[in-house]
Order: structure tokens, then sequence, then C-alpha cells
């Protein structure tokens, strides 16, 4: 969700102070992603894999989705328990209803 909402960020401090995470943070997750979508995709067989390859490759690239999800989880969760604190306190919530 992070890396997706940095392609279309117009200012990426904001987008780091909404999600509790520093520049360089963010950019080490850009490349990070970067350097994993450079690999063999999942739903290729390489010519020559046997079976007992393919599915060890395969259970690995299910592995890194089950933890990208599982950060994707996280941050919304962080984000939203900032929201209820900024409610709670009173604080003006940053929403792209509220314009701020």
């Amino acid at each position: 969700m992070a890396l997706e909402r940095l392609r279309t960020c117009m200012h990426i401090g904001k987008l780091c102070e909404e999600l509790g995470v520093s520049q360089s943070t963010l950019h080490s997750w850009r490349k990070q992603r970067e350097a994993r979508h450079e690999a063999v995709p999942a739903t290729v067989q390489v010519p020559g894999e046997t079976l007992e390859q393919e599915n060890r490759r395969l259970k690995r690239a299910l592995a890194e989705k089950v933890l990208e999800v599982d950060f994707l989880e996280g941050a919304l969760q962080h984000v939203e328990a900032r929201r209820r604190r900024n409610i709670a306190s009173g604080a003006r919530a940053s929403t792209p209803e509220s314009g701020a």
C-alpha cells in the first residue's frame, strides 16, 4: 500500500508522516520491491525445472506474498490507530475528504 501510494504521492514527507516511517525506510522498501519484481515471475516455469523445483520456487513466492500482506495489514493498523488517537485527542485527521 505504501509503495502504491508513493507512485502517486505529491509530497513524500507527508506520506512518511502518515505511515510513521522515515523517508529512507520508504526508499528502502521501494528498492526491495524493485529487486523482487526483477526476479523470475512465480507463474512462469523455468525451462528444465522439475516439478519439485517449481514447487519450492512457488512456495518461496507464496511466502514472500504472505509477508507483503502481513506488512500491509500492519501498516493499515498503524494508520488506523493513529487516526483513532487523533480523533480521540480532537486533532484534525488528514483524510481525502477533509482536504488536510
